[in-house]
């Protein structure tokens, strides 16, 4: 039977595209071979922001990460930690998303380990994946070619860059999710079908969402007409 494709509009900034992505990652598990879900790029923080007080920045950020209690403690969820770390806050979403694209051009497994690493890195780890120091050592524990990172451009963001290829494919993703109507991240699709489903939602969802879905694909390979 051929794969059921999902298509996620997801940004590692967002606490409950970390939860998605945990409850996602153990439908694809569960239907091993039989579900895919192709990751796309959300940005809610677009642009790079700078911070004229760096150190009251960084206090304000601790004081949002606690409404990271709220993800964390609802079933099937991602491992939060609010922030206690010096790092951060975080400039702005694209670093992160252009890096992801890099891993993904070397392949699946690629991608995703460094699509769970990053959200494991911020939200359990506290570690800032805005910052190239970062993202250079977080390609590196996942013993990712060295040379491929260095390669990478488009990582700083959207001013000032001309010709990047992955950051021209995350502004790509970013301008498809709102024309097909995603408002908010996760927003999950399936392929195929203009209906998109936002928010992270209890994997019972996801599971009879996917269960239809097989049911009808295989009727229509049955008898396509």
């Amino acid at each position: 039977m051929t794969p059921l494709r999902f298509i996620v509009y997801s940004d590692y900034l967002c606490p409950w595209c970390y939860n998605a992505s945990v409850r996602l990652r153990g439908i694809e598990a569960e239907y091993a071979g039989a579900v895919e879900f192709d990751w796309r790029s959300y940005l809610l923080r677009p642009e790079r922001r700078e911070h004229a007080n760096p150190e009251a920045a960084l206090e304000k950020f601790r004081l949002y990460t606690e409404s990271w209690l709220r993800p964390a403690a609802e079933s099937d969820s991602g491992r939060f930690q609010v922030w206690s770390s010096d790092e951060g806050p975080p400039s702005h979403s694209v670093p992160a998303h252009v890096v992801s694209k890099a891993a993904k051009r070397l392949g699946p497994e690629a991608f995703s380990s460094m699509h769970d690493r990053l959200m494991e890195a911020y939200f359990s780890e506290n570690r800032d994946i805005s910052r190239m120091e970062v993202l250079r050592a977080l390609w590196g524990e996942l013993k990712l070619p060295v040379e491929v990172f260095d390669g990478i451009d488009g990582i700083d963001g959207i001013d000032g860059i001309e010709g990047s290829e992955l950051l021209d494919e995350v502004l790509a993703d970013h301008r498809e999710a709102l024309d097909c109507g995603a408002t908010g991240v996760p927003a999950v699709q399936l392929e195929g079908n203009p209906a998109v489903i936002v928010g992270a939602h209890p994997v019972e969802l996801y599971r009879r969402w996917v269960d239809r879905s097989l049911d009808r694909l295989a009727a229509r390979e049955i008898d396509p007409s």
